[in-house]
């Protein structure tokens, strides 16, 4: 179920046999792509145009896009049993976080003089949202047993 949810928000749900929730994720993924002008973003970022990539989003619409995919996947996950220890969520829940940061400063953030833009700089911050989710749920651990 995870999968299919990284696959399209919404998916996962379905094969849970949640069809309502399903649905109002895969029309709230694409509602958000298109107003985002997410796939035209993708394409311009694949192909180098960061600042065209830049220019084409509409942060406005696109910032909803992180929270919607990971929560998507998280409640996948849930709703096909998994997720049951504490705290579970954490590392998910940072990382749509750090993804909508990532998202903000991709228009002005550099790293060695090179700007990422709206696609590659949230990517790069999945890894940083992980991590700090899981030593936040591990420190939180400690103290809940």
């Amino acid at each position: 179920m995870l999968l299919w949810s990284i696959a399209l928000p919404g998916f996962g749900h379905l094969l849970n046999g949640k069809y309502i929730k399903g649905i109002v994720l895969i029309f709230l993924e694409f509602l958000v792509n298109v107003m985002g002008n997410f796939n035209q973003v993708i394409v311009l970022s694949f192909h180098g145009q960061i600042q065209e990539a830049i220019q084409h989003t509409n942060y406005q619409w696109l910032m909803f896009y992180p929270c919607l995919y990971f929560f998507a996947i998280w409640d996948a996950y849930k709703d096909a049993g998994g997720g049951e220890k504490p705290f579970a969520y954490l590392p998910l829940a940072f990382t749509a976080y750090f993804v909508t940061v990532g998202l903000i400063f991709s228009p002005v953030f550099t790293i060695f003089g090179i700007k990422f833009g709206p696609i590659w700089l949230p990517m790069l911050s999945v890894p940083v949202g992980l991590g700090v989710g899981a030593l936040i749920r591990k420190i939180l651990l400690r103290g809940y047993t």
